[in-house]
């Protein structure tokens, strides 16, 4: 894809613009705190369009060059160079300019439950826990657990957790959906593999703006929190429920000894909800061009097995088979599995460009 000098020169000119509005010392409030972010995103693609054209303007000069006997030798080695150097540049900022989800650089809400598969499921549900929060601290991102549903067994019925971090959804966003794992239980004497299932969702998470929240459409009921296998169970009715009624959204939280806490929490996981139900709503016009990317966002759609007995990691959505399941659930490799799925959706986003 070859992108016009035009388009070139004006990201470099609005890139200026930008730059010279918060070198004035003129903006304040929002509209600097716009501006900030507005410069944040363009400055790579402003750097690597300042690169292409220079790069260009260095090929019209060897070519140039090429007349001259006594430097037509140098110049052709130089321009091959370049010749071979310019289509992953051209690549590389077309990528770049491709559209941004508007969501991509925030926090998020990681979301797992266990499915199909009883106690089975349930660990695994743990399992994929432990595995995001490796990934996290090899990201530098924080990993703050919301509300966890414990088993009796060690695992966890449902787990919610906030990740925080530079573009925390831009990288996770991928990891919605089922996951399914292929292996024998420590309880299954006959040695037989078992397949079980969770669920993983990662939201985008809103500012307090972005979802205006009447407390008359809230219902909130305070209960008893409850232990799994004789874990401490409060005396006090701690643990929230909150009902938004316009939409019918339930959460809840018994995680601390607070209810103020609980209903903090509670509320930061309602407001999540109800954002990505209207950025649902809001995309729907894009729902087929979605569909043609990598996977459909359907959270009931299976992604990915685990296969314990062969130690591999099918992704179903790009055909990516690893043979490195323990790296990857130790967190560092699952790095690999989320670089080849964003690159698979860009490389599609590009080709529907080209199309």
């Amino acid at each position: 894809m070859t992108i016009p000098a035009d388009r070139l020169d004006q990201i470099v000119r609005r890139f200026a613009e930008i730059e010279a509005r918060l070198a004035s010392g003129t903006l304040e409030g929002d509209a600097f705190v716009q501006a900030s972010r507005d410069y944040a995103e363009l400055e790579p693609v402003a750097k690597s369009a300042e690169e292409l054209r220079a790069m260009r303007a260095e090929v019209e000069s060897l070519s140039e060059m090429l007349a001259d006997p006594e430097m037509k030798a140098m110049a052709e080695e130089e321009l091959a160079a370049l010749r071979e150097a310019l289509p992953e540049k051209e690549r590389a900022l077309s990528i770049a300019m491709l559209p941004r989800d508007s969501a991509d650089a925030r926090p998020a809400m990681l979301e797992i439950r266990a499915g199909t598969g009883g106690d089975e499921a349930a660990l695994f549900a743990a399992d994929l826990y432990r595995m995001y929060e490796r990934f996290a601290a090899e990201q530098g991102w924080r990993v703050e657990p919301v509300s966890m549903n414990a088993s009796d067994i060690g695992g966890f019925k449902e787990v919610v957790a906030n990740v925080t971090g530079p573009n925390v959804f831009a990288r996770m966003k991928f990891e919605s959906g089922v996951h399914r794992v292929q292996r024998v239980p420590e309880t299954e004497s006959g040695g037989r593999i078992h397949t079980s299932a969770a669920t993983v969702a990662v939201l985008p998470e809103p500012d307090e703006v972005d979802v205006q929240i009447d407390p008359g459409d809230l219902k909130i009921d305070t209960y008893r929190a409850s232990g799994a296998g004789g874990q401490h169970v409060n005396t006090t009715d701690s643990a929230i429920r909150i009902t938004h009624l316009p939409t019918g959204t339930v959460v809840t939280c018994q995680d601390g000894r607070s209810q103020h806490k609980n209903k903090e929490k509670a509320m930061q996981v309602l407001r999540t909800r109800l954002y990505d139900a209207q950025r649902e709503a809001t995309q729907g016009a894009e729902a087929e061009a979605r569909k043609a990317m990598v996977g459909s966002g359907d959270r009931s759609e299976r992604i990915r097995t685990y296969n314990f007995p062969q130690g591999r990691v099918t992704d179903h959505r790009i055909g990516l088979t690893l043979h490195k399941l323990p790296e990857i659930l130790a967190g560092p490799g699952l790095g690999e599995l989320v670089d080849a799925l964003i690159a698979e959706d860009e490389a599609k986003r590009l080709a529907a460009l080209d199309a």
